[in-house]
């Protein structure tokens, strides 16, 4: 009878301890990308802050006035940080950054979709020191 007990009240309380510490495991490396990342082409400036568990964070950019970002996220897929940032606003109505983040040189890389041209590009950010 205790047996039963343990096993149907203490052994979830176990596993979710197990997946709690995974999950926090998770965010921390998420956390990496907050900072100020600047894109060599052009300076134009992403600024990534208070990343949550739910993977929403509070980003902005600057090109170089402040331009309106509308959603910000943030997720590890598979073993690889992803970050997806919509821009809404005059001259970027719904424009894209569809990056992932390269621990070993320290940058987020890859599409810039600009919705005004219908035109996708190949850009990096580098962190700003």
């Amino acid at each position: 009878m205790l047996i039963l007990i343990y096993a149907f009240f203490l052994w979830p309380i176990s596993g979710a301890t197990q997946t709690s510490t995974a999950e926090n495991h998770r965010l921390s490396d998420v956390k990496r990308i907050e900072g100020f990342w600047v894109r060599p082409d052009g300076g134009y400036i992403l600024q990534l802050q208070i990343v949550k568990e739910n993977g929403s964070l509070i980003a902005a950019y600057f090109n170089p006035r402040p331009i309106k970002v509308f959603q910000a996220e943030v997720r590890p897929k598979e073993g690889v940080i992803s970050l997806f940032v919509e821009l809404r606003d005059v001259n970027y109505p719904g424009s894209t950054y569809t990056l992932d983040y390269d621990p070993t040189a320290d940058r987020l890389q890859g599409i810039y979709f600009q919705a005004t041209s219908g035109q996708s590009f190949q850009i990096a950010f580098e962190r700003m020191k």
